[in-house]
């Protein structure tokens, strides 16, 4: 079975690239034009990066109990890059990965999905730090749309919604679990005419919601433990902000700190408030956009956009193809 599923992403990865081939080739062209040293640099800042990710992760597994190899958790997160763009799917197609890797390396479920909830939560609240910032620059120059606001609006009210059943689940598990088997039945009721099946087992809720539970109130022991966790969610933002002043100066652009951190935030913002998978054609146009309006030349505002999301998303999901292949041919670990 998951030999199939490894041929299967494979081949939704080919069918990805070669529908997309005309913009990748474009990517390739326009990185071809930048100096090599500035892009080569901003290569390794990408790959710090993806380490900070994993590193994300295995702070927040250590805060749960949970103790797992840095470099395993990278590679994972790499794969979730992959898969939730060739198999979009709000989301869950990357969710879907880590459960997976948790159930076959013998991890808890309930803790699995505490960390993952934990690690959105975390990237959103940095997100929306960044993305405060670059609005403020927007609005104080007189530029800021109203497609901005909606889409820091949507993303905030998500943050909203994350951090009340996280609350939700650290106090009370039984209400936890009701809430479940209310959302698991309505889309369960709606998923099953197109699936034939149930999508969500919700007679396993409320083993679930006690799962979860028990792994916050590892967290409310430790607090502390949050610190680190929290430090290198902001630390990501910082490590692709480097990536994008790297690209301003390999076109020759001078990267004024309130040009960056406006056309990052509005990137990024529409990276994860977008109806395409991880904002192909939105964070593309908006960026130059922003980059515009801000006084670059739209040329070299295009270049500059087309050759950072080379590195961020291309490159990414070159290496989600490896690291697919690496963790899918893993042994499963021997039961103790």
């Amino acid at each position: 079975m998951r030999k199939l599923l490894l041929i299967l992403l494979f081949v939704l990865g080919a069918v990805f690239l070669t529908t997309r081939f005309d913009e990748f080739m474009q990517v390739l062209q326009t990185l071809q034009t930048g100096d090599p040293r500035w892009l080569g640099l901003a290569v390794v800042v990408h790959l710090f990066w993806i380490m900070n990710v994993g590193g994300s992760f295995k702070s927040i597994y250590r805060a749960l109990g949970i103790n797992e190899q840095l470099l395993h958790l990278t590679l994972v997160n790499a794969a979730v890059q992959f898969v939730s763009v060739v198999a979009p799917s709000a989301g869950m197609g990357g969710m879907a990965v880590l459960l997976a890797d948790g159930r076959k390396r013998g991890l808890p479920v309930g803790r699995v999905t505490t960390g993952i909830a934990l690690f959105v939560f975390g990237e959103q609240l940095s997100l929306l730090a960044v993305v405060g910032l670059g609005l403020l620059v927007l609005f104080q120059l007189n530029h800021l749309s109203a497609a901005e606001v909606l889409a820091a609006l949507i993303l905030g009210a998500t943050a909203l919604v994350s951090g009340a059943l996280l609350a939700l689940a650290m106090e009370s598990p039984d209400q936890l679990t009701r809430w479940l088997y209310w959302a698991g039945e309505r889309l369960n009721r709606v998923l099953r005419p197109i699936i034939r099946r149930d999508l969500f087992d919700i007679s396993r809720a409320h083993s679930f919601a006690h799962e979860v539970h028990e792994g916050l109130q590892e967290v409310r022991r430790t607090p502390q433990a949050l610190l680190l966790p929290a430090a290198l969610a902001v630390s990501s933002k910082l490590l692709l902000l480097m990536v994008l002043a790297l690209v301003f100066l390999a076109f020759g652009q001078t990267p004024f700190a309130g040009t960056l951190i406006a056309s990052f935030a509005v990137g990024y913002l529409f990276y994860i408030v977008s109806p395409t998978p991880s904002g192909i054609g939105f964070v593309e146009g908006a960026m130059t956009l922003v980059l515009t309006s801000l006084g670059v030349p739209f040329g070299r505002a295009a270049v500059i956009t087309l050759a950072f999301r080379g590195i961020t998303f291309w490159l990414s999901i070159l290496y989600g193809v490896a690291a697919v292949r690496w963790i899918g041919l893993e042994p499963r670990p021997q039961p103790p």
